[in-house]
């Protein structure tokens, strides 16, 4: 049964309703980019895939506007699938079930796939609306954005004639983004021994989770907790204070997300039990303070478990600790051009062990809109590891994307905004990393702006979109479509 059909605009919700239905998280796009060429089968529209999975659908201009620009519209196809702990909800194969919550469209116990599933709907309904008077429309649908950009990486100079090109990946109606920062990961890895806890011991699981999480571009300033960091505070200090060994420490599963859950198995002395959860306790207690604004439904579990057979070597557990104690985390530096945007900043987003190999490993991402920031970022991040002999790596990274205020079609796109809306739209860079970063790079002479309705917690199970904004997103890029 269709949970969004009575939503205005219909043809917009509907396809996204359709979107919905199909699994896309990033790096099995398979099943909707099929979608997308039976759509343009259908419409009897011509399409093209490059070697990277990228698509372009092209509609031909309406009768009479043979002349104007090309205009492209571009989102991408894949989405982070994060999901309600317990829920049996299965990526590769079930729908996204979509609901309206209040003012709001949510999902049940996942990710919604606002990000970017709304852009894609918006493009469809542009691309099957046959009485559109306007130019040539080129639909751009980038694949894997979510877990390097590799599709964004991956497309060739000519894949596009056109030279506006809007961006439908952004999540504040109201506001129209001009720029955003480049990007980097930073991966580092430890080999460690494996040695028998000592005797009389028991073993302890600690478990972070509650916390808000979100997207460690848009809401990295929001100051919420990493779960990480904070396990890490812990077993630091009961290091100092008790003594421990330590199995394994896990926590966060995507680079691009400030991680909400984390999880440790410690050994201690079975007559320090007692000393160790108090300390635990008295811990939690300031952390709820830190985090009284941001927090509200955070904590922090002890639960006695079985003893394992082996546990990390000391040197190695001191050496871990204290290089994730070490490594900054959050905003680093705020932008003097445009007041309240941050401008560099980095998460410390996933760690990983691997207990068959004997090993852990830890990714961060580190974002700025100034490349000397962002290398002198990441060589600060890279010292904290490599100094304790971890093996330290980085992805190919991706640039940011300029600002230009005297941009065409950022002043088309105001003046469209001031006639629906009868005010100023906001116009500002964005921290997180658009594929603009990239097609400003590879696509000479590229006039862009980028526009969304207002979507919230994104990449989260409480990712929402705001229902009035996106009619108020779609008569803006109809206005702008028609206008230019």
């Amino acid at each position: 049964m269709k949970k969004l059909s009575h939503l205005e605009p219909k043809e917009l919700w509907g396809y996204f309703e359709e979107i919905c239905a199909i699994p896309r998280i990033s790096k099995h796009e398979e099943q909707i980019i099929d979608y997308l060429k039976r759509f343009a089968q259908e419409h009897s529209l011509k399409y093209k895939q490059d070697s990277t999975g990228n698509l372009l659908i092209t509609k031909p201009s309406y009768k009479g506007f043979e002349k104007r620009e090309t205009i492209v519209l571009q989102s991408h196809v894949d989405m982070v699938g994060a999901k309600l702990p317990g829920s049996r909800h299965d990526w590769h194969k079930d729908p996204i079930k979509p609901l309206v919550k209040g003012e709001w469209v949510v999902a049940k116990e996942t990710t919604l796939g606002g990000d970017n599933g709304i852009g894609v709907a918006a493009q469809l309904a542009i691309l099957a609306d046959k009485n559109l008077e306007c130019g040539t429309i080129e639909a751009l649908f980038t694949v894997d954005e979510e877990t390097g950009m590799t599709g964004a990486i991956g497309l060739e100079p000519s894949f596009i004639k056109g030279r506006r090109l809007l961006n439908l990946d952004s999540e504040d109606e109201g506001t129209i983004f001009i720029g955003c920062a480049g990007g980097i990961d930073t991966m580092a890895r430890m080999e460690y021994s494996m040695v028998k806890p000592g005797e009389d011991t028991i073993a302890l699981k600690i478990k972070i989770n509650g916390l808000h999480g979100g997207h460690s571009g848009d809401e990295i300033d929001k100051g919420y907790g990493n779960a990480i960091k904070i396990l890490n505070e812990i077993l630091f200090l009961l290091s100092e204070k008790v003594g421990i060994a330590l199995n394994f420490f896990e926590g966060g599963n995507l680079r691009n997300a400030i991680p909400r859950e984390a999880t440790a198995k410690i050994v201690i002395k079975s007559d320090e039990e007692s000393q160790t959860r108090e300390l635990i306790r008295e811990f939690f207690g300031t952390i709820k303070e830190r985090y009284a604004q941001s927090e509200k439904t955070f904590n922090i579990s002890i639960d006695k478990t079985g003893r394992p057979e082996n546990v990390m070597d000391n040197r190695s557990m001191i050496d871990l600790l204290a290089s994730i104690n070490e490594c900054p985390n959050g905003v680093i530096n705020w932008s003097e051009e445009m007041p309240g945007l941050v401008e560099t900043s980095t998460n410390l987003a996933i760690i990983k062990t691997n207990i068959e190999e004997n090993q852990i490993t830890i990714a961060t991402s580190q974002r700025s809109s100034i490349e000397s920031s962002k290398k002198s970022l990441t060589s600060t991040i890279s010292d904290c590891f490599s100094k304790v002999g971890m093996k330290v790596s980085h992805s190919d990274g991706y640039p940011g994307w300029k600002p230009n205020m005297k941009s065409f079609l950022l002043e088309a796109t105001r003046r469209s905004y001031i006639k629906l809306f009868g005010r100023e739209p906001k116009v500002t860079a964005i921290h997180a990393g658009l594929e603009c970063g990239l097609f400003y790079e590879k696509f000479e002479g590229i006039d862009m702006v980028s526009i969304g309705p207002t979507i919230k917690g994104a990449h989260t199970t409480e990712e929402r979109i705001e229902i009035k904004t996106v009619a108020m997103f779609w008569d803006l890029l109809l206005d702008i479509v028609k206008n230019l």
